[in-house]
C-alpha cells in the first residue's frame, strides 16, 4: 500500500544535510535522491499527491518538491528555521511553524484540484505574460532600465513569475537574499532582474517565483567548446558562413527597427520574426545536435518543459503567470504557448502604455 493513492512513485523522507529520499514503498530502496537546501526537516503533500513541501530548518524557505518531475520547482518564504509543515484539509494552504522567530506562516498552496468557486471555464484560464529580458542591458539602458521592468513587474501584478532560474539554485539565492540583500549564487546573480527587481519585489508583492531555466553548467560548456569545434573546422565551412550571415541579418534588421533595448520594439511580432530568421535558421537547423542540451530547439524545449509543468499545476485557478526570460526566448515560447487551450496570452504593450 502508498502512504496516498496519488503517491505512485514512492513515499518521502528527509535526510541530512541537505537531501530528500524518494523511497520505493515496495522495495524500501532509495530510488531517487533530491538535493534541498538548509537543512531538510518536515514535509507534507500536497492535496493532489504530486507535490511535496520540504521545510528547510537551516534558513527560511519552504522547497517545492514536484514527486513526477523528481525535482525542486519552487519556494517560498516563511520564518526563520522552519519545522512542522502541515496542509490545511481545504487542501488551499500550508502551514509551517518556524522555531527560530516563533512564527506560523499560512502560506497558499501551489496546486489545486477543482476551479476557482463561481468561474467559468473561460474566467478560469491563465493569464500569461511573456516579458522579454535583455539582462545586462537593463542597467545601462534609459529605455528599458530597471525602474522600468520594476515598474511593468508592479504593473502586471503577477500570482506566479516563472524566472530564468535553474530549479537547483533558487532556494540558495532566496536564502542569501533573505539573510544579506546580496545574491552571490552564480546562476542568479548574473541577471539583475531577477537580483535588483524580482527578489527585492517579494518583500512586499505577493508572488511566488517559479525556477523555470534549464541550463546547467555543463551544458553551458560543453555548447562554448562544440561551437569553437564547429567554427574551426573546414569541412563545416560553409555552414558556419550561412549562420554567421543569418546573425548578422537579424542583428541589423533588430537594430533597424530600433529595438535593441526598446521595450516596445522588443515585444512586436516583428521582432520575433527576426530572431527566428537568426537562432531558429541555419545556427538551428546545423548545430542543435552537436551542441547537444544547449542547441537552441533543446535548451528552449527544455526551459519550455519547467513553464508547462507549472502552468499544469495552476490549471484553471484563473490566475497570472508571468515569463521572464531573455528576449530572443520570446518567439520560441510564445508559438508552444500559442497551442495550450487553458491560456490566455496578454500582450505587453498595455502595461507599458501603463507605465511609461
Amino acid at each position: 500500500m502508498l502512504m496516498t493513492a496519488a503517491l505512485a512513485l514512492g513515499s518521502l523522507a528527509t535526510a541530512e544535510p541537505g537531501q530528500t529520499l524518494l523511497i520505493g514503498d515496495t522495495t524500501f530502496e532509495v530510488v531517487a535522491t533530491v538535493e534541498v537546501p538548509d537543512a531538510p526537516h518536515g514535509i507534507c503533500f500536497s492535496s493532489d499527491g504530486e507535490v511535496v513541501y520540504v521545510a528547510c530548518a537551516g534558513g527560511n524557505t519552504i522547497s517545492i518538491l514536484d514527486i513526477a518531475a523528481r525535482s525542486i520547482v519552487g519556494s517560498l518564504v516563511v520564518g526563520e528555521m522552519p519545522i512542522v509543515v502541515r496542509a490545511h484539509p481545504d487542501g488551499e494552504h500550508i502551514y509551517v511553524a518556524s522555531e527560530g522567530n516563533h512564527t506560523v506562516s499560512v502560506i497558499r498552496a501551489t496546486r489545486a484540484s477543482a476551479p476557482t468557486p463561481g468561474k467559468t471555464p473561460a474566467q478560469t484560464k491563465t493569464e500569461v505574460i511573456v516579458l522579454g529580458m535583455i539582462h545586462s542591458g537593463h542597467r545601462t539602458s534609459e529605455r528599458y532600465s530597471l525602474d522600468v521592468v520594476r515598474d511593468l513587474v508592479r504593473a502586471i501584478d503577477p500570482d506566479f513569475i516563472c524566472a530564468e532560474i535553474p530549479p537547483n539554485r533558487l532556494d540558495k539565492a532566496m536564502s542569501e537574499f533573505r539573510k544579506t540583500g546580496v545574491i552571490t549564487e552564480p546562476r542568479v546573480k548574473v541577471f539583475p532582474e531577477c537580483v535588483d527587481v524580482i527578489f527585492p519585489l517579494t518583500r512586499d508583492m505577493d508572488f511566488v517565483i517559479v525556477p523555470t531555466a534549464g541550463w546547467t553548467t555543463q551544458m553551458n560548456d560543453y555548447r562554448r567548446d562544440a561551437l569553437a569545434r564547429i567554427a574551426g573546422d573546414p569541412a563545416r565551412a560553409g555552414q558556419w558562413s550561412e549562420h554567421e550571415t543569418a546573425m548578422a541579418a537579424m542583428d541589423q534588421a533588430i537594430t533597424a527597427m530600433d529595438g535593441d533595448d526598446n521595450p516596445r520594439a522588443i515585444h512586436t511580432d516583428a521582432y520575433d520574426r527576426f530572431i527566428e530568421q537568426g537562432l531558429s535558421g541555419p545556427y538551428n537547423r546545423y548545430f542543435n545536435d552537436d551542441l547537444g542540451g544547449g542547441g537552441w530547439d533543446n535548451i528552449n524545449a527544455r526551459h519550455y518543459a519547467l513553464i508547462a509543468r507549472h502552468l499544469d499545476t495552476v490549471r484553471a485557478r484563473g490566475q497570472r503567470v508571468l515569463i521572464t526570460f531573455g528576449a530572443g526566448h520570446k518567439a520560441w515560447f510564445l508559438r508552444a504557448l500559442r497551442q495550450r487551450d487553458d491560456v490566455t496570452l496578454l500582450e505587453v504593450g498595455p502595461f507599458l502604455d501603463a507605465v511609461q
